[in-house]
């Protein structure tokens, strides 16, 4: 699949194009708190993107890092994607989220029915705060 390459793309056009942010206004709102970078240095939207920089930027929990393949201002599928960009993120940054969901406090056997007044009493203790 061969797509007319433009000669000036916005970073905000190209990070919603290549599938880094899901909305065009997303990746605007990043680059405006400072979470987009090229080369250690925050960058606007408006700014013109270039093949072979390397962009960095934070989506929610993770730290994405990609190098620029080819130029594009058009929204592609997802198959077509590593023909504009290589993603150089480490494996460890996107196992990040799954490591933040917490085992539950206790345990109930599965099938074991509803809680006793006991057991809710129990529950609720756990969750509120202590007395002072």
């Amino acid at each position: 699949m061969q797509l007319a390459t433009p000669s000036d793309v916005r970073i905000d056009k190209w990070l919603w194009a290549v599938r880094v942010f899901k909305t065009r206004s997303l990746a605007i709102a990043a680059c405006h708190a400072g979470r987009v970078k090229i080369g250690d240095q925050r960058v606007k939207p408006s700014r013109s993107i270039h093949v072979g920089e390397v962009v960095t930027a934070q989506v929610g929990e993770i730290k994405r890092t990609v190098r620029v393949l080819g130029r594009i201002e058009r929204r592609i599928g997802a198959a077509a994607v590593p023909q504009f960009m290589e993603d150089l993120t480490p494996p460890e940054e996107y196992a990040k989220p799954r490591e933040q969901y917490l085992e539950p406090l206790f345990h109930r056997p599965k099938g074991a029915g509803r809680p006793t007044k006991r057991d809710r009493r129990m529950i609720e203790k756990l969750g509120s705060p202590p007395c002072a």
